[in-house]
C-alpha cells in the first residue's frame, strides 16, 4: 500500500518558524526481536519470523530490516573516552545476532565511521557463509580529487578488499543530487565511471546497481529519465523516507524533496526502494511527552521508534529499511518490530501524518547526526551540541520564561547536561563561523548560525545569577 495523502494543515507558528528557517523533531536511536528469515506471499513473513521482501530484479529475498553501518560502536563508547576507533568485538556481536535473527542486508560506505566502517563490516561478515548475507556499499567519490577514472575505480576496488569479497550485492552511486548536475557528471559521466560500473554489473562483480539521493531533484529526475530512455536500468534506489519527510521534507531542508514524490516515481517504474533515515537521524526514536502518550495509548508495548519503522516498512516496493544500530538494545527492539512487521492501518497512517505536523512546531535543529560535518577544524562537537539542545526541547526542559517556577531548575539541568555531554572545549562557543562544515551537510543546515544561536542562549543562562 502507499501512504495516504491527507490535506495539509498549517498554523501561524509553523509559518513563523518557516520564515525564520527553524524546524523539526525529536531525538535518540532505537528499535525491536526475531527468529529466522521466511518468505511468504508478497514477501510477508510467517508469524514470528523476519519479514522478507523480494527484489524483482534479482530475486533476492531481503530482510525488511537492514543493518546500517554509519554508526558502529566505538571503543570510546565502551570505556567512556573519546576514542573513535571502532569496537570490532562489539561489531561482531551485533552482526552475529542480526544474522541469527534473519537480517541479511548490510549497508556501508568508504565514508562511514571515519573510513573504518567497510573494514569492520567485512571482518564481521567474513566469518559467515558469503551466501548468507547481502553487502551494500557506495562509490563515495565526493571529493573532486577522486573524480579521475583511476581514482574512482581505485575506491571501488578498495571496497572489495575492505569487505573481504570479490563481488558487491548492492552498489550505490552515493548521494547523487549533492552539488547538482555538474557534480553528478563530474563524478560519474565525464570520467566514464558509470560505464565502468555497468561493465562490472555485466560481469557479476556488481549484482545490483543503484543510487542514493540527497539534494537537487533535477539529478534524481535525470537518472530516472535515463532509465525511461533505455540508457540504463536501475536495480534499486535509496531515499530518505519517514513520516515527516513524506510531505514536509522542504520544511526541514529547502534542498530536500518530499518522500511522497521520490517513492511515487520509483514505485511506478518498479524500482525497489531502500529507506534511509527512517528515524530522521534518531529524532523519531523519542518524542515529546504528549506525542509519546498518544502512541502508548494506541500500542502500549511498542517503542516510539517502532512507529517510524512501521511507517517506513509498510508501503509496497520498499525492499529494506536501514537502521544504524549501535548497541544490542537497538537491534533487539528493531527485530521485534520487523518479526514480523505489522503494517500500519489507515487510521495509524493518518495519526502519524498528523503527528508530523505537531513535531514540526518544535524549533529543533534538523540534524541527523550523520557526522559529515566532522571533524570541525576548531574542535566543535557539532552533532553533540545539537543533540543536547534538541533533547532539551523534545523533553520540554528548555528554560524559556524566567517567571516560571521551574526556570531555575531547568536552567541548572540544561547547563549541567551540556557540560556533561559536550566538553567545554568542544562546545558551540568554539565556533568561529568559518563555514567549513556547511557544504558537507546533507540536510543543508546553516550550522554556524545554529551554533551561534545555541551559544548565545547558553551564555545568557550562564550569566544569570538566580540560583
Amino acid at each position: 500500500m502507499r501512504h495516504n495523502t491527507p490535506k495539509k494543515t498549517d498554523t501561524g507558528r509553523r509559518s513563523f518558524l518557516r520564515n525564520m528557517g527553524i524546524f523539526t523533531a525529536a531525538g535518540t536511536l532505537a528499535a525491536c526481536g526475531a527468529k529466522t528469515p521466511t518468505d511468504g506471499d508478497n514477501g510477508d513473513a510467517k508469524k514470528g519470523g523476519m519479514t522478507m521482501r523480494v527484489n524483482p530484479n534479482s530475486g533476492d529475498s531481503v530482510s525488511l530490516l537492514g543493518f546500517g553501518g554509519m554508526r558502529f560502536p566505538t571503543l570510546g563508547a565502551a570505556n567512556g573516552t573519546d576514542n573513535t576507533t571502532l569496537d570490532q568485538e562489539a561489531v561482531n556481536q551485533l552482526i552475529d545476532h542480526a544474522l541469527e535473527h534473519g537480517v541479511n542486508y548490510f549497508d556501508t560506505s568508504p565514508a562511514y565511521c571515519k573510513g573504518q566502517s567497510e573494514a569492520a563490516l567485512g571482518t564481521a561478515l567474513s566469518r559467515h557463509p558469503r551466501k548468507s548475507y547481502f553487502i551494500a556499499t557506495k562509490l563515495s567519490n565526493f571529493d573532486e580529487s577522486t573524480w579521475p577514472h583511476d581514482k574512482s575505480v581505485g575506491m571501488f576496488e578498495a571496497s572489495l578488499r575492505n569487505l573481504k569479497t570479490d563481488y558487491i550485492d548492492y552498489l550505490l552511486l552515493h548521494g547523487i543530487g549533492m552539488g547538482g548536475m555538474a557534480n553528478f557528471n563530474g563524478r560519474y559521466i565525464d570520467n566514464g565511471v558509470l560505464d565502468f560500473l555497468k561493465e562490472k554489473r555485466a560481469d557479476g562483480t556488481i549484482r545490483n546497481l543503484g543510487f542514493s539521493y540527497h539534494g537537487d531533484i533535477e539529478v534524481f529526475d535525470h537518472l530516472l529519465a535515463m532509465m525511461d530512455k533505455g540508457e540504463i536500468h536501475w536495480d534499486f534506489a535509496q531515499i530518505q523516507m519517514n513520516y515527516i519527510d513524506w510531505q514536509h521534507a522542504k520544511e526541514i531542508n529547502q534542498r530536500n524533496t518530499d518522500a511522497e514524490y521520490l517513492y511515487g516515481e520509483l514505485h511506478r517504474r518498479g524500482i525497489p526502494a531502500v529507506v534511509m533515515e527512517p528515524l530522521l537521524g534518531g529524532r523519531l526514536a523519542s518524542a515529546s511527552q504528549p506525542i509519546t502518550r498518544k502512541m502508548k495509548e494506541r500500542r502500549p508495548d511498542d517503542s516510539v521508534a517502532s512507529w517510524a519503522f512501521r511507517y517506513a516498512g509498510t508501503p509496497e516496493g520498499i525492499l529494506t529499511v536501514l537502521s544504524g544500530m549501535t548497541c544490542m538494545e537497538h537491534l533487539e527492539d528493531n527485530l521485534k518490530t520487523f518479526s514480523p512487521l505489522q503494517p500500519l492501518d489507515d487510521d495509524e497512517n493518518a495519526f502519524l501524518l498528523r503527528t508530523a505536523v505537531e513535531i514540526l512546531e518544535n524549533d529543533t535543529v534538523p540534524c541527523t547526526a550523520c557526522k559529515y560535518c566532522m571533524p570541525c577544524p576548531y574542535g566543535v562537537d557539532i552533532p553533540g551540541v545539537f543533540a543536547h539542545y534538541n533533547r532539551c526541547i523534545e523533553e520540554d526542559n528548555l528554560p524559556r520564561d524566567i517567571s516560571d517556577p521551574q526556570y531555575a531548575k531547568a536552567r541548572r539541568a540544561f547547563l549541567y547536561g551540556y557540560d556533561r555531554s559536550v566538553p567545554r572545549l568542544r562546545q558551540a562557543a568554539r565556533c568561529i563561523g568559518c563555514g567549513a562544515c556547511v557544504s558537507h551537510c546533507p540536510q543543508n543546515i546553516t550550522i554556524p548560525a545554529w551554533l551561534g544561536k545555541i551559544n548565545s542562549y547558553t551564555e545568557k543562562l550562564r550569566s544569570e545569577n538566580i540560583d
